[in-house]
């Protein structure tokens, strides 16, 4: 070892190619590559074994890959700052590399005292963009076109080796146990790893997503039809630039083509391209303004639903037993696999806040437990939007038999999920409080009167909405949040007339 070291922090980064920190610290000398696993991070309310259970699978492959190298992945488990401070002690540090990021409160406080660690110790930081979020955004003009050209940025290629370091780097990657987290069993979770998530882009764009456009809102199809790339680009075995390059080749292959599979083809990956920009989208709407995660975006909500959630309610909706077979069948698939298309995630959360009018801060906290791919920029910005505390978005109230009747006509998907509905006959699934037998199911009541909660809640909110106050508020809000039309081409017409529901099924 020569030097001092360069430190290339792997954060929610995990992969080799098109890693930008990496190959630029190579270019500056010794590189020691570092994940620290953090105990306290992992104590959060928003963090679950599930979790760390796929970033695990893809740090085990990642250190690998860098063995490959050369230099095998330093795993240290503690606190970024003190860590950080005993290695300068040791061996000197040169400048510390990593991507940027947008993640929890917690995350964002922990970066802080880093860049203060870092600054009194005469240290560099080099933080590269990660997606397609920009730092101290001033104005969101622009932003979509600044997307395209991050996007079409060339890939950054590995470096062609690394020199190996002398002594003992410890590299365990410690259990979800080890970091103190409760069991919490997935059985059908994806696995993690940059393997995996080539295999995962590659059978989406060549066989699985040819009507991703028309599949993706049922759970009945979703599950196969959308790409199911969102924990590889929430945990970065794949880069957005890697995932929208290919999107980009596949579409420019099929534009000879006239045949009706083409046609499905290029439509459904129009819908994929529209859908990665709405992803940096709404992670730039937490990057600007880290609050909404604890707080309204609309301080006029402040105080309509209670701080303390009704533990009842609550507890039956995380259950999936609220009564409301297809609502509680999205929940139980969601603990099942970790994943859970877009219309669903939303109709979980509308049902939560306005038929159930639970606080949005606690109810996002289980799905983001939930969630494999908690993204918090993408949570914390839809849990709002979907609860109605943004000020301008359309309130979405989803009718939970309506979508069951929409999106799962046959009752599939229900009778997968809720086993205790076996005996009732198809045209009483969605609602089973209708049937005649109803009483001698093992099967819970309707937990509400689902049309007078909806009208109660909607009431309630526009009567706020007309108020001059509230107004002027959501003027400034739109200003600095709202999306610009230019760039985001979502169905193939020249000029979107609105923006689209669906903000992500990745």
């Amino acid at each position: 070892m020569t030097g001092p070291l360069n430190i290339v922090w792997f954060k929610r980064d995990l992969r080799l190619a098109d890693h930008r920190p990496l190959a630029l610290a190579a270019q500056h000398g010794t590189v020691l590559p570092l994940y620290i696993a953090e105990p306290e991070l992992w104590a959060q309310p928003d963090a679950s074994a599930r979790q760390w259970d796929f970033a695990a699978e893809s740090l085990t492959e990642l250190s690998q890959a860098l063995a490959s190298l050369g230099q095998p992945l330093c795993v240290l488990r503690g606190q970024a700052v003190p860590l950080l401070q005993r290695l300068h002690q040791t061996h000197g540090i040169a400048a510390l590399w990593s991507h940027e990021e947008t993640g929890n409160g917690w995350t964002y406080a922990r970066d802080r005292a880093v860049a203060a660690w870092a600054r009194s110790a005469g240290i560099p930081w080099h933080e590269a963009r990660q997606f397609g979020v920009i730092r101290r955004l001033q104005s969101r003009d622009g932003w979509a076109k600044a997307w395209d050209r991050d996007m079409a940025a060339p890939i950054t290629p590995l470096p062609t080796a690394l020199l190996p370091l002398q002594g003992a780097w410890p590299t365990h990657i410690p259990s979800a146990a080890e970091l103190g987290l409760p069991p919490d069993p997935c059985p059908q979770r994806q696995p993690g790893g940059r393997r995996a998530a080539l295999a995962t882009l590659n059978s989406f764009l060549g066989q699985r997503g040819r009507d991703y456009r028309w599949q993706m809102s049922s759970p009945v199809t979703a599950f196969d039809a959308s790409s199911r790339l969102s924990p590889h680009l929430t945990w970065g075995t794949i880069s957005l630039r890697e995932v929208a390059q290919a999107c980009w080749a596949r579409l420019q292959g099929l534009n000879a083509a006239a045949d009706p599979a083409a046609k499905s083809w290029r439509a459904s990956l129009i819908s994929v391209l529209g859908r990665l920009h709405w992803h940096c989208h709404f992670m730039q709407k937490l990057e600007d303004e880290p609050r909404i995660e604890f707080e309204n975006f609309h301080p006029a909500y402040d105080g309509q639903r209670p701080d303390t959630p009704d533990t009842q309610r609550l507890a039956a909706w995380c259950a999936g037993a609220t009564g409301f077979p297809f609502v509680d069948a999205c929940m139980r698939a969601l603990n099942q696999h970790g994943w859970l298309n877009f219309r669903m995630r939303a109709m979980l959360m509308s049902f939560a806040s306005y038929h159930l009018w639970l606080p949005w801060r606690a109810t996002g906290l289980h799905l983001a437990r939930q969630f494999v791919d908690y993204e918090p920029g993408i949570h914390w910005s839809q849990a709002q939007m979907q609860s109605g505390t943004t000020g301008i978005n359309t309130m979405r109230v989803y009718n939970p038999v309506k979508q069951g009747l929409d999106q799962d006509p046959t009752g599939r998907f229900v009778r997968a999920y809720v086993p205790e509905l076996a005996p009732v006959p198809d045209a009483f699934l969605h609602q089973p409080w209708l049937w005649d037998g109803a009483a001698s199911l093992p099967y819970p009541p309707p937990i509400v009167d689902h049309t007078a909660a909806a009208k109660a809640a909607r009431d309630r909110l526009y009567a706020l909405r007309k108020t001059p106050a509230h107004s002027a508020t959501a003027q400034h809000i739109a200003s600095k949040h709202g999306s610009r039309k230019a760039g985001l081409q979502m169905t193939g017409r020249k000029k979107p007339t609105r923006a689209p529901q669906l903000a992500l099924d990745l």
